[in-house]
């Protein structure tokens, strides 16, 4: 029988348009409301929270930590991550995905298979990138997405990341499927955008997946619906 309040890591399939705090919330609140077959509810005022945030638009792995394990967020949050996804070429949106519409297209007549796996070799390795203003990090106290949102100049800063591996695995023009392994912070919208100016053209995130955290994998995943129906059963 799982103790959630000694910890447990939960690997969760997060659902597309569901927020990681949206997997965390329903799991947590499942958890709060559970009463045992004494009328006891031993996680009334239980911690949970997740490793690594994965946007809305993006599927796959999100490490979910309950009570004691909560403490290991911040080494799962450290460790390499592998995603699989597309890029659509020829276009351009402010929040570097699918999430908002489309503002400037660009021709990609230009653009040969040759160049787009070379385009893909310039990214390997230690390099800086400026997170999307359409993002969670903090400026002056606020997420930057709120200030974007609401039309203001979002200026974020350079951050330090590393590309371990960045492979194209098919091409289907404007569409470039793709797997990358890279560390924390690394944002493949920014990856989307930058790719595209490589090319002298444009590029957005039109899907993304998180395969692998570290030695955590997708495979091993299970839905939210999974957990939940698990957690319920222990009152039986």
């Amino acid at each position: 029988m799982p103790d959630f309040l000694l910890g447990e890591t939960l690997l969760v399939d997060k659902p597309l348009e569901w927020t990681s705090f949206d997997v965390v919330n329903k799991l947590r609140g499942t958890l709060q409301h559970l009463k045992l077959s004494d009328g006891s509810r031993p996680y009334k005022k239980i911690k949970v929270g997740h490793a690594g945030t994965l946007d809305p638009l993006a599927t796959g792995l999100l490490i979910v930590c309950t009570g004691k394990a909560t403490k290991s967020i911040e080494t799962l949050m450290g460790l390499e991550k592998e995603y699989t996804g597309t890029f659509t070429l020829g276009a351009t949106t402010p929040s570097y995905d699918a999430e908002t519409p489309v503002h400037k297209t660009f021709d990609i007549a230009h653009i040969t298979t040759e160049q787009i796996h070379q385009a893909a070799q310039t990214f390997i390795g230690e390099t800086e990138q400026l997170p999307p203003a359409h993002s969670a990090v903090i400026i002056q106290g606020e997420r930057a997405y709120e200030k974007a949102r609401r039309g203001e100049e979002v200026k974020v800063t350079p951050r330090k990341i590393n590309i371990h591996d960045f492979e194209i695995t098919e091409i289907a023009m404007p569409v470039v499927s793709f797997r990358v392994v890279c560390s924390k912070g690394t944002y493949i919208r920014s990856l989307a955008n930058d790719f595209g100016k490589a090319l002298n053209s444009g590029s957005y995130l039109s899907s993304l997946i998180r395969t692998r955290i570290g030695d955590f994998k997708l495979s091993t995943a299970h839905t939210v619906e999974h957990y939940v129906d698990a957690i319920r059963n222990l009152h039986k």
